[in-house]
C-alpha cells in the first residue's frame, strides 16, 4: 500500500526521463475534450430531470438518484480543474470560460480556487509550507504545543464526520462566496462572477420548478459530491507511508511519485472521479488532461513499482490526524496518546 521506496535527488539523466514521459501526454485532444463535457452535462442533466419527475412519487426515489448525480457532479468538477491547470483546452481562454460556468455548478470560483490549488501543486508535501489549498494538518510537536481549546478544535475539525460531512459542503456552498484572503482583482472578480452565475442558476430552476423543489434536488447533490470531494482530496495526500520533507529536502518529483496516491479503484469510480485517483501522475505534470492520466501510468515502465492503494484500505486512512516527524508517518490521536 505504498509507493515508490524514497529516492535521493535526481540526477539529469532521471529527470530528463520522467519529463519526456510525461511530455507526451501533455496536450489535450479536442475531439475527447469536448465528449467529455457532452457525456457529464448530459447524463447530469437528465438525472436531475428524473429527480424533479420523481419527487410526486417519492422522495426516496429522488435521494437514490441524487448518488449518480452525484458522482456527475464530481466529474465536472474534475473537467472545472482540467481548466484551472490549462490542461483541458489548448486555449486559454477557452480553459477559462468553460471553467467558470462548471464553476457555476461546482458552487466554486475559477480563478480564486485556480489560483490556490496552483500553490498547493508547489507546495503538497512540504512541511514548512503548509496552510494554502491543503487541509489542516499539524506535526506532533505542533499538537503538543497547543492550548486545551485548540487541541479540542483540531480534533473537531479532524473527524471525519465534521471534515467530510459538514465542513465540505459549508466550504463550496458558503466559504466560497467570500474572496476571503484575495488580494488580486482577478480572485475577487472571481467570486463575483461565479456568485451572479450561482444566483441567476437558482433563480432559473425555482423559476421553472419552485424554490422548495429546487432545494429538494440540488440539497443532496451537493451534499454528497462535495463530502466525495472533499475525500478524494483527502486520500491524494494522507495516507500509510506518504511522503513528507522539510523544505530543504523537498523535491518535486519525489514527492508527485512518493507523496501523492495512486488509488487502485474500481474502473466506475476512476471514471466518476476523472482518473483524479492517479494523482501521483498528476502531480508530475498537471498540464495532462484526465483523460490520458491513466495511459500515462500504464505504459510506462517507470510507473510499475507504485502500488496502489484499494477502495477497502483506503477507509482506514481516515483514522490519520498528525505528522509524526520523527517516525516520518502520519498517525492517530491513539498511537498518539
Amino acid at each position: 500500500m505504498t509507493h515508490m521506496q524514497s529516492s535521493d535527488k535526481l540526477n539529469d539523466g532521471e529527470t530528463k526521463s520522467w519529463i519526456e514521459i510525461v511530455s507526451r501526454y501533455n496536450h489535450p485532444d479536442i475531439r475527447k475534450s469536448i465528449w467529455q463535457i457532452i457525456n457529464s452535462l448530459g447524463p447530469y442533466s437528465l438525472i436531475i430531470y428524473l429527480m424533479y419527475r420523481s419527487i410526486d412519487i417519492s422522495y426516496w426515489i429522488t435521494l437514490g438518484l441524487a448518488f449518480p448525480a452525484a458522482g456527475f457532479m464530481v466529474r465536472i468538477f474534475i473537467i472545472f480543474h482540467d481548466c484551472g491547470h490549462g490542461s483541458f483546452f489548448k486555449s486559454r481562454l477557452a480553459n477559462k470560460i468553460t471553467g467558470t460556468i462548471l464553476g457555476c455548478l461546482a458552487f466554486a470560483p475559477f480563478e480564486k480556487w485556480n489560483n490556490d490549488h496552483a500553490i498547493h501543486h508547489k507546495t503538497a508535501g512540504d512541511l514548512d509550507q503548509r496552510g494554502i489549498g491543503d487541509l489542516w494538518t499539524l506535526t506532533v510537536e505542533e499538537y503538543k504545543s497547543l492550548t486545551p481549546v485548540k487541541k479540542f478544535r483540531y480534533r473537531i475539525y479532524r473527524n471525519p464526520i465534521i471534515l467530510f460531512g459538514i465542513s465540505s459542503f459549508l466550504l463550496f456552498v458558503v466559504l466560497f462566496r467570500f474572496p476571503r484572503n484575495s488580494t488580486r482583482k482577478s480572485e475577487l472578480w472571481s467570486v463575483i462572477i461565479t456568485n451572479i452565475l450561482i444566483i441567476a442558476y437558482i433563480t432559473g430552476f425555482s423559476l421553472l420548478i419552485g424554490f422548495k423543489t429546487f432545494i429538494l434536488i440540488q440539497f443532496p447533490i451537493t451534499y454528497l459530491a462535495t463530502s466525495a470531494g472533499v475525500w478524494l482530496f483527502y486520500l491524494q495526500h494522507q495516507y500509510d507511508d506518504v511522503v513528507w520533507k522539510r523544505h530543504a529536502d523537498w523535491d518535486y518529483k519525489t514527492i508527485a511519485m512518493e507523496g501523492s496516491s495512486y488509488l487502485k479503484f474500481p474502473r466506475l469510480l476512476h471514471w466518476f472521479s476523472g482518473n483524479i485517483g492517479f494523482h501521483h501522475i498528476h502531480h508530475l505534470s498537471p498540464k495532462i488532461p484526465n483523460y490520458k492520466l491513466k495511459n500515462c501510468h500504464t505504459e510506462n515502465r517507470m510507473f510499475n513499482q507504485v502500488k496502489g492503494i484499494t477502495f477497502l484500505p483506503s477507509l482506514r486512512t481516515l483514522r490519520l490526524r498528525l505528522w509524526h516527524e520523527a517516525q516520518n508517518k502520519l498517525i492517530s490521536f491513539r498511537e498518539l496518546n
